[in-house]
């Protein structure tokens, strides 16, 4: 059987990432790149706001091409759907034929709805490799496995906002409120990944400053250790 080659949109985070481990454990895929929304004003991926830099290093240390798609802000959903259609167009190019984007997506029926709408008016199709598993038991095999990330994000009217910056692992598992998605798949909480058994070196991140947003979203910022020297070997 020849593998379907694919993009997985990614955010950064641990759902992507263990999207990603399913997809390379599965002979009918082949992941040949990963697709980051990107705002063009911070230079942050948007909604987790993780730093450009370590999207870089991420994507470098799992060994895959990334396709950038540039948002302006504000900016608008209709803006939004089209810098997308401009990433697919961008993929295309670099891998002819390709029709196919997965996502981490775990149970909102109405955002998976909305994926292969979008997808599909480009003629694409959404891939969903984590659908419908247990959340509980989705979160405990990501630490069990040794996938590391920290949380980056929390929006504070569902999870207190001392929980942004600690790193996801048993710990915090088990002291999640009872109401609170253990994946955070309602939008609890992001997360950055940051090491596991598909990267081929850990990153190595300093915590940075913790601001609210909106009066709403706690984000802790991360710093790279190694953010010099790596911008020096990129620029090269």
């Amino acid at each position: 059987m020849t593998a379907t080659p694919t993009l997985l949109a990614w955010s950064g985070g641990k759902d992507c990432l263990l999207a990603l481990q399913r997809l390379l454990a599965d002979p009918q895929w082949q992941v040949v790149g990963l697709l980051t929304t990107i705002n063009r004003h911070y230079s942050r991926v948007a909604m987790h706001g993780i730093q450009r830099d370590i999207l870089l290093a991420q994507t470098e240390a799992l060994g895959l091409p990334l396709v950038e798609v540039l948002l302006d802000w504000p900016g608008s959903n209709e803006a939004y759907e089209d810098a997308h259609a401009k990433g697919l167009v961008e993929a295309r190019m670099r891998w002819p034929g390709m029709r196919h984007c997965a996502f981490g997506d775990l149970f909102l029926q109405d955002v998976r709805d909305y994926r292969v709408r979008q997808l599909g008016r480009d003629n694409w199709r959404a891939v969903f490799p984590l659908w419908g598993e247990d959340t509980a038991t989705l979160s405990r095999r990501f630490v069990s496995e040794g996938h590391r990330a920290m949380l980056c994000c929390v929006d504070t009217q569902q999870l207190d906002a001392e929980y942004c910056g600690r790193e996801f692992n048993s710990a915090l598992l088990d002291q999640l409120p009872s109401g609170v998605d253990p994946c955070g798949e309602r939008g609890e909480f992001h997360t950055l990944a940051f090491d596991g058994p598909l990267f081929r070196q850990p990153l190595k991140l300093r915590r940075g400053e913790s601001v609210l947003r909106d009066d709403r979203f706690q984000f802790t910022d991360f710093l790279l250790d190694d953010a010099p020297a790596r911008r020096a070997r990129l620029d090269d």
